[in-house]
């Protein structure tokens, strides 16, 4: 869709921003990204064949939003909108015993591509001195991969986990907008640290325990429709929305 020309492309792009989070841009100054493809919004160009502009998607469940501007027939740039469908393979099931790692798999079952500005590291030594205890090496990766933001637009993991239960026990490294609590018992001395279970503690102080690593945790509660907090109830795609970085 052209909007009219007195519209304010960037005001739009704006907007969709404080909605959608941290967009991914597919075309700047006429050049489209090289590497895009089906996967990263490609069909958001369809409309506008080679006369995009700049060109900035969000990725929202099953689609795609598109906003920036393009030339019309006339030649003119004009503030453009699209919406494209958005679909990712079928994430496949790990076999019993199969050697997986967790967050590729997360990246995929997301279609994670992160914008274009790269993501600040986290000092992990400190964070782990200051806390006290070594943290799982998945639960890194997924920080260092994905930064702030929220998956499915309702699970987020924290940047840093918190102390809040450290007096029961508990560091608390992820949360949701109904108020439950993820968190890991702090292992006894001489544990594996990637072999923590994982404490959800729902908001009327109800406790579940699970097994498993916590890249694996996540992505079961997007895509198995049986776990107990699943999401996948609710959205067949599934998508990180990121919060703070854009281009």
């Amino acid at each position: 869709m052209y909007l009219p020309l007195d519209t304010d492309s960037q005001q739009v792009i704006d907007l969709l921003s404080s909605m959608y989070g941290a967009p991914r841009t597919l075309v700047l100054d006429g050049f489209t990204d090289p590497t895009l493809d089906a996967s990263g919004g490609l069909d958001v160009l369809a409309p506008f064949e080679d006369r995009a502009e700049t060109i900035r998607v969000w990725a929202y469940g099953n689609q795609w939003f598109g906003a920036g501007t393009a030339q019309d027939e006339d030649g003119v740039v004009r503030g453009v909108l699209a919406v494209a469908e958005r679909a990712l393979p079928e994430p496949l099931a790990a076999a019993p015993g199969e050697d997986v790692d967790w967050v590729e798999r997360l990246v995929g079952i997301t279609g994670w591509t992160p914008p274009g500005t790269p993501l600040p590291r986290t000092d992990w030594a400190d964070v782990e001195r200051r806390l006290g205890t070594e943290l799982p090496g998945d639960y890194k990766r997924i920080v260092d991969t994905f930064g702030p933001g929220l998956f499915d637009a309702w699970f987020w993991v924290n940047e840093e986990p918190w102390t809040d239960l450290r007096e029961d026990g508990l560091l608390i490294w992820a949360g949701t907008e109904h108020e439950e609590l993820y968190c890991w018992r702090v292992p006894a001395p001489g544990k594996p640290v990637d072999d923590r279970r994982i404490v959800v503690r729902s908001f009327d102080g109800e406790i579940q325990e699970f097994p498993g690593s916590t890249a694996a945790f996540i992505c079961r509660i997007l895509t198995d429709p049986h776990h107990p907090y699943t999401l996948a109830r609710y959205f067949d795609t599934h998508w990180f929305l990121s919060h703070s970085y854009s281009d």
